[in-house]
C-alpha cells in the first residue's frame, strides 16, 4: 500500500497531502540522462507514494523508438506542459525553450499543488528550480532541490562566464537565495556537499548526499572478448579504451584524443567514443586530420544496449575539464562499475569520482588535460590484465552493495519521511 509522507496509507483521494510532484523538463519516453534518471526516481518512489510528474513536451530527439507518452506509467501520473521547440543549436533560442517550458510548468503547478504536498525539482534546466520554489511557496508545499550541476561554477569552469565578473556574482547571489529557500538539498557527491555547505551558514543540515546508481539488475557482467558488438567492430584482439556518453564542452576529451595520438603505434590499443555532443564534430575532424586509425566513433545507442556497449571496453573513461570538483558528478561511472570494468578518470583530486575510484581501488585518477600521463596509464593497464580483472570484480561488488537502485531509493524515502 502506498503511503503519505507521514507514514499513513494513501486512500486514493486526489486531495491527499502526501502527494509528491516531480518537476523535470525531460521525462519518459525521453531517453536522455536527465529524462532517464528522473523517470527511474519517480517510478521507484511511486511504489511507496502517490507521484505526479509535471514535465515538458516530448523531445523527438531523445525519444525511445516506438514509444509514446502516456498519462500514467508504472504508477506515476504524467502531465505534459507546453513549450517552444526552437533550434537548440542557438543559445538564445535554447534559452527561449527553457523559459517557456519552465513557466508552463509553473502555471500548471499553481493549479495542481496544495498545502502539504512535496515538490522534487532538478537543476536542469537552470530556470526550473526557481519557478518550482515560487509555486511551492505560493501553495505551502515543501520543495526539494536535486542538484545535477552547480551554477555558476559550471559556467565558470566551461569558460562561459568570467570568475568574479558581474554575471558570476549575480548568479552566486541568485542561487544562494534558491538554496536558502528550499526545504532540502540533494547532492550527488561528497565534493558537491562540501561546496554547497560552504555557501550556506554553518550548522545548516539541509544538504544530503544521495548518489546516482548502478543499474545492476539490467546491466550484467560480461566477457569483453565474447561480446558480439566487439566482434562486429573488429575489436576482438584489441585493448579497448571507451568513453560513452555526452561529448560536451565540460568533458575535456581533447586529452583522450591526445592519448590516442601518443600511442598510435600500438596496434593493440583502440579508442572507442560512443555518443554525441557539442565537441564530437571537432574530435572527429581532429582524428581525421591526424589519420588516427586507432579511434572509432559511434552515435548514441539505445539504452537497452547500454550493457553491450559498456562490455566492449577493457577500461572505461570518465572525464571533466579542470575545476569541476564539487560541480558535477559523472553518473556513467556507476554503470561502468556495474559491468565490472576498471575506470580511468580524468578528474580533479577530491572530486566524487576520484574519491570513489580510490577508496574502492577500481582504477586510476589522472589530472584533467594530461594526455601524456593518460597515455602512460593506459599502457600500464594494458600490460596488467590480472590487475584489471581484480579491479573489475571490486567495481561490481561496490555497485551491488553501495550503489544499487534499491539503496538509492531507500535514501530518498528516508529523506521524504524525515522532512
Amino acid at each position: 500500500m502506498r503511503k503519505s509522507f507521514e507514514g499513513k496509507p494513501v486512500d486514493g483521494s486526489s486531495e491527499m497531502n502526501g502527494k509528491l510532484f516531480i518537476f523535470s523538463e525531460l521525462y519518459y519516453p525521453d531517453d536522455s540522462a536527465t529524462g532517464y534518471i528522473l523517470t527511474r526516481i519517480a517510478e521507484g518512489l511511486a511504489k511507496s507514494y502517490e507521484v505526479h510528474v509535471l514535465c515538458g513536451p516530448l523531445n523527438p530527439h531523445g525519444r525511445i523508438a516506438g514509444e509514446s507518452a502516456g498519462k500514467t506509467r508504472n504508477g506515476v501520473t504524467i502531465e505534459r506542459c507546453s513549450g517552444t521547440a526552437l533550434n537548440k543549436n542557438s543559445d538564445l533560442l535554447r534559452l527561449v525553450n527553457l523559459l517557456t517550458v519552465s513557466f508552463s510548468i509553473f502555471w500548471k503547478a499553481l493549479r495542481r499543488l496544495s498545502a502539504g504536498n512535496s515538490v522534487l525539482v532538478v537543476t536542469n534546466p537552470p530556470t526550473l528550480p526557481f519557478v518550482a520554489l515560487a509555486a511551492s511557496r505560493l501553495r505551502s508545499a515543501r520543495c526539494f532541490l536535486l542538484i545535477h550541476d552547480v551554477f555558476p561554477e559550471s559556467l565558470v569552469a566551461a569558460g562561459m562566464i568570467r570568475q568574479g565578473g558581474i554575471m558570476d556574482r549575480f548568479l552566486t547571489w541568485l542561487y544562494l537565495k534558491l538554496y536558502l529557500g528550499v526545504d532540502r538539498i540533494i547532492v550527488l557527491g561528497r565534493d558537491v556537499h562540501q561546496l554547497i555547505s560552504r555557501k550556506l551558514s554553518s550548522g545548516d543540515n539541509r544538504v544530503q548526499v544521495i548518489t546516482n546508481w548502478a543499474d545492476v539488475d539490467e546491466i550484467l557482467l560480461g566477457n569483453g572478448g565474447d561480446n558480439q558488438l566487439r566482434k562486429k567492430l573488429s575489436l576482438t584482439k584489441k585493448f579497448v579504451v571507451q568513453y560513452s556518453g555526452n561529448i560536451g564542452r565540460m568533458h575535456g576529451l581533447d586529452a583522450l584524443l591526445g592519448a590516442a595520438l601518443k600511442v598510435r603505434q600500438r596496434e593493440d590499443i583502440h579508442f572507442l567514443f560512443v555518443g554525441t555532443g557539442a565537441r564530437k564534430q571537432w574530435l572527429e575532424s581532429k582524428a581525421k586530420e591526424y589519420e588516427l586509425t586507432n579511434v572509432t566513433f559511434l552515435p548514441p545507442q539505445p539504452r537497452n544496449m547500454l550493457g553491450d556497449i559498456l562490455n566492449v571496453a577493457d577500461v572505461g573513461v570518465v572525464s571533466f575539464i579542470p575545476g569541476m570538483a564539487g560541480v558535477s558528478v559523472p553518473s556513467k561511472m556507476y554503470n561502468i562499475m556495474a559491468v565490472g570494468k576498471p575506470i580511468i578518470a580524468m578528474v580533479d583530486q577530491g572530486s566524487e569520482a576520484a574519491t570513489v575510484i580510490q577508496e574502492e581501488e577500481i582504477g586510476w585518477v589522472v589530472p584533467p588535460g594530461q594526455a601524456a600521463q593518460l597515455a602512460e596509464v593506459i599502457q600500464q593497464a594494458c600490460a596488467d590484465p590480472r590487475r584489471l580483472t581484480k579491479m573489475g570484480k571490486r567495481a561490481r561488488v561496490a555497485a551491488e552493495q553501495k550503489y544499487s537502485f534499491q539503496t538509492v531509493m531507500e535514501s530518498y524515502r528516508k529523506l521524504l519521511e524525515q522532512a
